[in-house]
């Protein structure tokens, strides 16, 4: 998870390259931060996706028990 204050400091660094543009350091400071920014939101699409359980492969029992719990 990316903390609150990188996602601000992105949000900076995008608003300021709109209004008057980035020196060096801070392109390079953005490319960073951008780039744990898509790998925090990869890792939690992948966390995501992991948790699912296809019906299709579950045996009766297992499709039973599943669909007894989100009665619930």
């Amino acid at each position: 998870m990316i903390s609150k204050e990188k996602i601000d400091r992105i949000n900076q660094l995008a608003a300021k390259h709109k209004s008057e543009g980035l020196t060096e350091e801070e392109k390079k400071e953005r490319e960073v931060l951008r780039k744990e920014y898509i790998a925090a939101i990869k890792g939690q699409v992948k966390d995501h996706l992991s948790r699912i359980k296809y019906v299709e492969d579950m045996t009766e029992e297992e499709k039973a028990e599943y669909l007894k719990s989100k009665k619930h």
